[in-house]
């Protein structure tokens, strides 16, 4: 699976998941400090990962840096991919 295909999955989940139109969800904007998800946001996002891209996140990945954006969150996923 490419980083493409992994960046459009992730913007549709937050597109449809949150309450912004689509120009304002870049690669880079930073999701949780926009307010686009919360932490319950979170914590679905997370299970969207795991059921849509077939990876296991620990404790140890809940970190904000892996989590902050499109593109954060689509080299988290290619990095569990791999």
């Amino acid at each position: 699976m490419s980083i493409e295909e992994i960046k459009k999955g992730v913007f549709q989940y937050v597109y449809d998941n949150s309450y912004s139109s689509k120009e304002n969800i870049t690669d880079d904007v930073l999701i949780f400090k926009n307010g686009f998800l919360d932490s319950m946001g979170l914590v679905m996002l997370i299970t969207f990962l795991e059921d849509e891209f077939r990876i296991e996140t620990s404790d140890a990945d809940m970190v904000e840096e892996n989590f902050e954006s499109i593109n954060a969150i689509s080299e988290f996923v290619l990095k569990k991919l791999s």
